[in-house]
């Protein structure tokens, strides 16, 4: 049996590098030759609408193909769904795939009920504990009671402060100096995996310490490689028990890095030197009932606070420079801005200046509203919703979409193209709370969103000091719906080095 399982995961792994829509047919044929479709079947009768007409349960879209539904439609192209199905049913809808329902709220007003909600209605841990417990590790993130986890959420926002970005700013200009300084006067290179490896670097060097980040060799980076491929669709959608190559390797990763994390908590331990960096910080901090951190829950919460966001920073500043690339005029201002607020020398960047390069910062903030890393938030309901008039039922997966809702004609002004200046002005989303929600909103804003534009605003302010990119014979690129954060296909870059 054992072996037939190796067999069946081995392949099931080659067939999700094909994408989600490969991935959900042979997950479908393989939980179909387990005997789940008839459970799924009955699951997914009991949610549908009562009958045409009731409102008392959103919008169905129906399908013909049991138990697939609508995977293979949404799989090959999610945003066109999600905006077609806008049009023509209103702000929630309910469709079905792999067995399981999805009721989206599109727009801000509809979206509130989501950033709104309590836990205990609108839950994280029934969706997101699948992906991030084998990767974090157990006794952390959504492995624990909400009110623990946002205790855990507390203690890291302390090393998230001005005091500390003010540290983090040399620092990152350096490793970017340092990392580019290999590309030499012009050329083309991959660009999202050129910023993936920096990210890493930047990321553990700020959040983590010297201590960590001089471990940061060939090898570790490899483990951090295979720890992240654990943020995948087979991940999300297949039994954490099948015996998937990516699955063992992302739990040989989970110890291997654990174990560095150890030595070096004991090292400091030991040693009693005070550092003022976070690994002191959650040393150092304790429960509210007064208990201290456990190395354990110390390891665990130093890999989600790299992993959570490497995704964002990476993908958003590889989104970024090709943005710049491909409209010269915006990507000479940025560059003209460095030598205004910073000076006509462009000294080394502090974090007053990066605070005050406007430009920059509506660029990003522009990217994050056209390419949000993350192109649906969720949750489980747990108790009936109500909202727009109807009523979720528990069961359904509750999600909102920063995608859709960044362009929606309702709110944005030519809501496709990229107009940083359009936050100088006076826009209808200003007034609506949640149609730009790249960090999530309210209760779920993610912590980390403040470090993300000092991440990613100090390493442009360095490229666009060192390089003047283009793109490769006018080719821009697509969106990669392969993978769950949606990052740039084929992200080749044109550069050459700037003579000042």
């Amino acid at each position: 049996m054992l072996s037939l399982l190796e067999v069946g995961g081995s392949l099931l792994e080659r067939v999700a590098a094909g994408g989600p829509l490969s991935l959900v047919l042979a997950a479908s044929a393989f939980v179909l030759s387990l005997g789940y479709l008839l459970q799924l079947g009955s699951r997914h009768r009991q949610q549908q609408p009562a009958g045409p007409g009731d409102g008392k349960y959103p919008p169905y879209i129906s399908s013909n193909i049991p138990f697939l539904g609508h995977a293979v439609t949404f799989g090959k192209s999610p945003i066109e769904f999600l905006e077609n199905a806008y049009e023509k049913y209103g702000p929630v809808f309910s469709f079905t795939m792999v067995g399981k329902t999805f009721t989206y709220l599109l727009g801000s007003d509809a979206a509130a009920l989501l950033f709104n909600s309590k836990n205990e209605d609108l839950n994280a841990e029934d969706v997101y504990s699948r992906l991030t417990t084998p990767v974090f590790g157990k006794g952390v993130a959504y492995d624990v009671p909400n009110p623990v986890f946002l205790e855990q959420k507390k203690m890291l926002k302390t090393g998230l402060n001005i005091a500390q970005f003010k540290q983090h700013v040399p620092v990152i200009e350096q490793e970017t100096k340092e990392y580019f300084n290999s590309w030499g006067k012009s050329g083309e290179r991959n660009l999202f995996e050129a910023l993936s490896e920096l990210v890493i670097l930047t990321a553990s060097h700020c959040l983590h310490g010297q201590e960590i980040r001089s471990l940061l060799n060939e090898k570790v980076a490899q483990l951090y490689a295979d720890l992240d491929g654990g943020f995948t669709h087979a991940a999300w959608l297949l039994p954490g028990w099948l015996p998937l190559p990516s699955f063992r390797r992302r739990d040989r990763a989970h110890k291997e890095i654990k174990n560095i994390f150890y030595k070096v908590i004991q090292k400091r331990r030991k040693s009693g030197e005070r550092v003022d960096d976070m690994l002191q910080k959650l040393l150092d901090v304790t429960y509210k009932d007064g208990h201290p951190l456990t190395d354990d829950e110390i390891a665990g919460m130093l890999i989600g606070l790299l992993l959570a966001g490497q995704h964002t920073s990476s993908t958003t500043s590889a989104w970024l420079g090709f943005f710049l690339a491909r409209d010269k005029s915006i990507q000479e201002q940025c560059y003209v801005e460095q030598k205004a607020v910073c000076g006509e020398d462009l000294p080394p960047l502090n974090y007053d200046q990066l605070k005050d390069l406007n430009l920059l910062e509506r660029c990003l903030k522009e990217t994050l509203r056209l390419r949000p890393p993350i192109m649906t938030m969720m949750r489980m309901a747990r108790s009936p919703q109500t909202v727009a008039g109807y009523t979720i039922p528990p069961g359904h997966q509750v999600c909102v979409s920063p995608t859709v809702n960044h362009r929606l004609k309702d709110s944005w002004i030519e809501g496709l193209d990229f107009k940083p200046d359009r936050y100088l002005l006076d826009n209808p989303a200003a007034g609506e709370k949640f149609a730009y929600v790249p960090f999530g909103a309210g209760r779920h804003r993610c912590i980390g969103e403040n470090f993300a534009y000092v991440q990613i605003k100090t390493i442009w302010s360095t490229l666009l000091r060192l390089y003047e990119f283009d793109l490769v014979d006018g080719y821009f690129p697509t969106i990669n719906y392969k993978t769950m954060i949606h990052t740039p296909s084929n992200p080749i870059i044109r550069y050459k080095k700037r003579s000042h």
